[in-house]
């Protein structure tokens, strides 16, 4: 019954609203408990968005189920990396950094592209904050789970697809 339904287009707008979905929590987060997001927050954001516009042209364009599950695939491991990097950070924040850092903003509007990406994967001691956790899992361990499972999900979508054609 679930294969029915995540076969053809609605597995891919399923994916593509939960991964909208998770930008939103984020954001409603944010804004619930006063939650500054530091650069890795906001970088795996963004490659949630990526994901989820993934998604929503795998289901715009239905006939290329390899194709995109490739390129979700690609887009889960960047955020696993980013995601595993911020619990890195998190984990090793004794040896951080004591002040914030500059903002996301700040960095890609003064620095080279290059200089403003380092910056970014470097971590701040605003990445090193664990100023919230659910289940006793803080913020990038969620997001580590949320894109292992998409990479499985867009896997999964893919060969049910192929089946089906």
């Amino acid at each position: 019954m679930l294969n029915k339904i995540l076969t053809g287009r609605t597995g891919y707008f399923i994916g593509f609203t939960a991964c909208f979905a998770l930008v939103g929590v984020a954001l409603w987060m944010q804004t619930r408990y006063h939650l500054e997001p530091c650069p890795l927050c906001i970088s795996q954001r963004i490659i949630f968005m990526a994901l989820g516009v993934l998604f929503l042209l795998a289901a715009l364009l239905p006939k290329l189920p390899k194709f995109f599950a490739v390129l979700q695939v690609l887009t889960a491991l960047g955020g696993i990396g980013v995601a595993m990097r911020h619990w890195w950070v998190q984990a090793h924040k004794e040896s951080m950094i004591a002040d914030c850092g500059v903002g996301f903003d700040y960095m890609f509007e003064n620095f080279p592209l290059k200089k403003a990406l380092t910056l970014v994967f470097r971590g701040t001691g605003d990445c090193a904050a664990i100023d919230w956790t659910f289940l006793g899992l803080t913020i990038p361990q969620m997001s580590l789970i949320a894109f292992l499972c998409f990479g499985i999900y867009a896997v999964y979508l893919a060969k049910l697809n192929l089946k089906s054609s």
